[in-house]
């Protein structure tokens, strides 16, 4: 290998060659709308999803006064899609009802997270003489 300005050339390389540069591929949607919704009845797709996220889904929007109907499915065991269809009363827009379904299901994430750390924390100082402290 020789060395020029201190860079260093692979064996393999052509010496002065240059390097193509690699395009990034855009990542694909992970939330798409179905056909056939409207403002107020609406049908999505969750690719890289399953049941931990659509039963969780499903009850913090369920929860929501404004909403008639909401439930999910994963139309076939092989592939990574969820299905999630809600419906609303006149005049609610079912996209904000699943934005503010996905805010509420992260907050509820962060107080269980927040309320774990704690007790982990308080677990390992009364018992930091035994030995037994739990991993963060």
């Amino acid at each position: 290998m020789s060395q020029t300005n201190g860079d260093e050339e692979m064996a393999d390389a052509t010496p002065g060659a240059e390097v193509a540069e690699i395009e990034a591929k855009p990542e694909r949607q992970r939330l798409r709308l179905l056909p056939g919704s409207t403002d107020t009845a609406a049908s999505f797709a969750f690719e890289k999803e399953d049941h931990t996220l659509g039963n969780a889904l499903r009850y913090m929007i369920t929860k929501n006064p404004d909403v008639e109907f909401c439930g999910y499915s994963i139309p076939h065991p092989s592939e990574a899609v969820l299905h999630l269809r809600i419906q609303t009363w006149d005049g609610v827009s079912v996209y904000e009802v699943l934005r503010k379904g996905l805010d509420d299901l992260s907050d509820l994430c962060d107080a269980v997270e927040d309320k774990f750390t704690v007790s982990r924390d308080s677990f390992n100082t009364s018992h930091s003489s035994e030995n037994t402290l739990v991993d963060s």
